[in-house]
């Protein structure tokens, strides 16, 4: 079982690769059963979602966070 800090990096390294299938198992049980972990995933796909908008120069509609 991961630690709450192994999925913050793996969910940081999912931004910029696509995880191994050996990966995404652990992790995606880990964020079944902890909540902040589940937050920080929703937070990175909120601000590189943000971000991704802001860089095409549409900030006007703001993706819900939750």
């Amino acid at each position: 079982m991961l630690n709450c800090k192994q999925v913050t990096r793996l969910l940081s390294e999912a931004q910029e690769r696509d995880l191994q299938f050996k990966e995404k198992i652990p992790l995606k049980l880990h964020l079944m059963m902890c909540a902040g972990c589940d937050n920080f995933r929703k937070q990175i796909d909120f601000l590189r979602q943000a971000c991704y908008e802001y860089a095409k120069g549409k900030p006007k509609s703001w993706p819900d966070p939750s």
